[in-house]
């Protein structure tokens, strides 16, 4: 938890000091493309594909940040509520926090690439409600490395504000994504229909495993798995003896 500690505030502080330096490389490559402004019509079309592979890579950390990593540390933390054993746990434990805090740090990276090389006029939903995210992301993280003891006063509010707060984050993050394509759409005429298709298949993947986490025990607890087969009972549906529990235990661990 120190480790993570330590780390989150070294990212707050690299990403603070990628902000404040961003606009004044921005002004420096303006000054530069406005001298350089007498070139021909091959330099043009160079700086056309460079602003085209900007685009396509701010998307691409946008998606890995609000469409892959922020979704898999929420997997992880909920896969931990049914978790007794103290080693896994704390593997879920960590994979959330990296995972959040990598989802941090290509998030600042995507908005430090809108501030320095994008027209940013923010007359769009997208470029409004990333803005908005933005800072959303940031309070999020705060919140999270402020975490209180388990068992204090203020617990209950934290993981209240903490939970609400990151779930309203991570699908804000997956509507954005969507209107990021449509934006991509209109800026360089490309389709995105197969894009489309593609991130709603994995949201839609992730969506059925987190809902299906509360079912699975319940279905094993019928016998049957997914309507077919009986199945034999299991080891944990089988009362043991206590020695043999704590056996049981020990070796799964």
């Amino acid at each position: 938890m120190h480790f993570l500690q330590k780390l989150g505030f070294f990212c707050i502080h690299a990403s603070v000091l990628l902000l404040l330096v961003s606009p004044l490389v921005s002004s420096s490559q303006e000054h530069t493309k406005g001298a350089s402004s007498h070139k021909d019509n091959n330099i043009h079309e160079q700086i056309s594909h460079k602003l085209l592979f900007e685009i396509t890579l701010h998307g691409f950390l946008l998606w890995a940040s609000m469409g892959f990593l922020m979704p898999l540390g929420i997997l992880a933390i909920r896969m931990s509520h049914r978790v007794e054993c103290g080693r896994r746990l704390r593997i879920l434990f960590y994979v959330h926090g990296l995972s959040e805090l990598l989802s941090v740090l290509l998030a600042t990276a995507g908005a430090v690439m809108s501030f320095r090389n994008f027209n940013n006029s923010f007359n769009n939903k997208h470029q409004r409600v990333g803005v908005g995210l933005y800072g959303l992301i940031w309070l999020q993280a705060l919140i999270g490395f402020v975490r209180p003891q388990r068992g204090s006063k203020g617990r209950s509010i934290w993981f209240s504000v903490h939970w609400i707060l990151g779930t309203g984050v991570s699908l804000l993050g997956i509507l954005n994504v969507y209107t990021g394509l449509q934006a991509y759409h209109e800026k360089t005429s490309k389709g995105i229909r197969l894009w489309t298709i593609i991130f709603t298949a994995e949201f839609c993947f992730i969506a059925f495993f987190y809902l299906f986490q509360d079912k699975w025990v319940y279905i094993r607890k019928q016998g049957v798995i997914l309507g077919s087969e009986p199945v034999r009972p299991t080891i944990d549906q089988v009362v043991l003896p206590p020695e043999k529990q704590k056996e049981l235990v020990t070796d799964s661990c």
